[in-house]
């Protein structure tokens, strides 16, 4: 029987903003490393059967807030073998469990260019996962260098499903939560389980991404599984912003559990992947998978309305990705779409 235990970690995140270089790297590794023995508490309270655990948004860095894209690669980036990587596989290994998190990354392949990776490190040591973020306001994307990414890494590149004992995973960015189509698109490549590493504002009303969680999870009957930070300290922001509310919802969009505010591992719960493979194979008006008619939307959805490549030939600059937007909403306004 496949069910196993899940954790939204609620963690505080620690800022490397306005930190010297060899200051902020000292800082990301005394986080994972304050991390990974939570993460080793947690299991140890929790049971053995603890066998996901995921981290919130940028948990080692927080986000950046004006530096350049230069400074940022050299500041708060992780190379795609960084050590800090070896530090989770090491805790993953030890506790044998699988570790999902999202940390900014660099990649050889573009040199001029960070990506926000969400990944999972499997209980191996392996990295069974990487998934780069699509829709960013003011960081660079897959999609803005789609042409090359693509002779890169291909569609499984785009949308990686990591096919696991424990279920079908896949990792879905932030506010990426408000754009169904990249659920969708997982779910349609097998997704049973979307790890969800966001860093959110938390309200006792409901939110847009929490309504949002629980809907990608009902269409998709996939279970989703979201870590907010604990707050975030050291910037300007006022530290409590984005805390609390780190959930687990099931397969039918109903809570399973949920974190207040403060650092926490409440959010924890059971998976059920046999179950919820025997709901997506029941006949019926509730099998929303099964009831989907893609060929209606195809000819809409060929449209393009944000454009890709936009960083082929562009200086990745925070005025360019403001200009882009300006750009489209212009052509959306000429065709009458708002």
């Amino acid at each position: 029987m496949n069910r196993f235990f899940a954790l939204a970690l609620q963690t505080r995140c620690f800022a490397v903003n306005g930190m010297a270089i060899d200051a902020a790297r000292l800082r990301m590794r005394d986080t994972a490393t304050r991390v990974v023995a939570q993460i080793a508490a947690s299991k140890r309270f929790i049971g053995p059967d603890l066998k996901l655990v995921v981290l919130p948004e940028y948990f080692l860095t927080s986000f950046p807030q004006g530096e350049s894209i230069e400074h940022w690669q050299t500041l708060a980036c992780l190379a795609m073998d960084d050590p800090l990587y070896d530090l989770m596989a090491e805790c993953a290994t030890t506790e044998q469990l699988y570790i999902a998190g999202n940390a900014y990354e660099l990649d050889h392949h573009f040199p001029a260019l960070y990506f926000q990776t969400s990944f999972v490190i499997a209980p191996s040591g392996e990295l069974v996962l990487r998934y780069r973020r699509l829709v960013s306001m003011f960081a660079p994307t897959p999609h803005d260098v789609l042409d090359a990414y693509l002779d890169c890494y291909g569609w499984d590149g785009i949308f990686p499903v990591a096919a696991t004992p424990i279920g079908k995973l896949a990792a879905i960015a932030s506010e990426e939560i408000l754009y169904p189509e990249i659920a969708r698109a997982h779910a349609l490549r097998g997704a049973e389980i979307f790890v969800h590493s966001t860093s959110e504002v938390s309200s006792p009303q409901l939110t847009q991404k929490h309504i949002a969680k629980r809907a990608r999870a009902l269409e998709n009957m996939a279970y989703v599984i979201s870590a907010n930070s604990a707050g975030i300290e050291g910037t300007p922001i006022p530290a409590e912003s984005t805390d609390g509310m780190s959930t687990l919802i099931d397969y039918k969009g109903m809570a399973l559990a949920e974190a207040a505010t403060g650092e926490s591992m409440v959010a924890n719960g059971m998976i059920d992947v046999d179950a919820q493979r025997a709901w997506r194979r029941r006949p019926g008006m509730g099998n929303f998978l099964a009831r989907q008619r893609l060929e209606l939307f195809a000819p809409t959805y060929s449209g393009v309305v944000h454009p890709k490549n936009t960083l082929a030939t562009s200086s990745p600059t925070r005025a360019h990705f403001l200009e882009t937007q300006k750009r489209v909403l212009e052509v959306l306004a000429q065709r009458g779409l708002i």
